[in-house]
């Protein structure tokens, strides 16, 4: 069908566009699922609409916080050997990972921010409060309070909450799935719930409108039409009954060429521009 809504009905439709059933594709089924799985990785990693934000909600527990407070004594870690040549000294320098990191699904590709989880912040969070007693003393009057004036008071409460409560110092990486918190552990409780904003992966098996995607679809073609051709670049010159010889190495040659337009139209099209630093 002309919109694939499964694995399958995907690569039948990619064989179609390739010939099928008219030619026989020279790619084998493992091939192909490789191809499919390497299509799906790149359209997450790359396509703005391979990826959504989203918020997720993790509870820290008093493992987290003995793993982030212990003093690291093995592990990942780095070992140097200096040998001094003037003294005749060797000196061994040894370097290891920290545990403060939680442990993060893999569909996670992207952190941008922990949100603020400590409930100690006097501006803001208890009675004795900056903004309680604004609100306290402002209630009465809203007949007579100008909006301009209540949002410059918000805005100035949100300044000096930025300047006194500094956002928590974090560092991710997709390939360990890990997000490490350079922060005190000795001030977190268990119990207390962490909001992480993130970029998490879209799941073909959960949203099937991803087989159906226009992108996707194009890049698939291309790619097990590059790998029909690598199939046949070794049968070049070999003559078939009737004369026919098969050309591998042209259909190698088209397939590279559209993944090239595919590549370009991928970075103006379908990908989020790199952010520009200004100053």
């Amino acid at each position: 069908m002309a919109q694939p809504s499964s694995r399958q009905e995907l690569i039948n439709y990619c064989k179609r566009k390739l010939g099928a059933p008219v030619l026989e594709i020279n790619v084998a089924d493992e091939q192909i699922e490789d191809l499919v799985d390497d299509a799906i990785q790149f359209f997450q990693e790359r396509h703005f609409d391979g990826v959504y934000p989203t918020f997720l909600k993790y509870k820290i527990t008093a493992d987290d916080i003995n793993r982030g407070r212990a003093r690291p004594t093995g592990g990942v870690g780095i070992s140097t050997i200096t040998v001094d040549n003037n003294v005749g000294l060797t000196t061994q320098f040894n370097f290891y990972e920290g545990g403060n990191y939680l442990q993060i699904p893999p569909s996670v590709i992207g952190v941008n921010k922990i949100f603020h989880f400590d409930g100690t912040n006097t501006i803001t969070n208890n009675m004795f409060s900056m903004k309680y007693q604004l609100f306290l003393n402002d209630i009465y009057y809203w007949g007579s309070t100008e909006l301009l004036t209540y949002a410059m008071v918000k805005t100035y409460l949100e300044d000096i909450e930025f300047l006194l409560t500094t956002q928590k110092q974090i560092r991710f990486n997709k390939r360990q799935d890990r997000l490490y918190l350079d922060i005190d552990w000795g001030s977190v409780t268990a119990g207390t719930y962490l909001i992480i904003d993130c970029y998490r992966t879209l799941d073909p098996s959960d949203y099937s409108r991803v087989w159906n995607d226009s992108f996707l679809k194009m890049y698939l073609t291309a790619l097990i039409k590059k790998q029909w051709g690598q199939n046949l670049i070794k049968f070049q010159g070999v003559k078939l009954p009737g004369g026919v010889e098969l050309n591998g190495r042209q259909i190698y040659d088209d397939a590279q060429k559209e993944l090239d337009d595919i590549m370009e139209r991928m970075s103006n099209t379908y990908e989020l521009p790199p952010l520009d630093m200004i100053g």
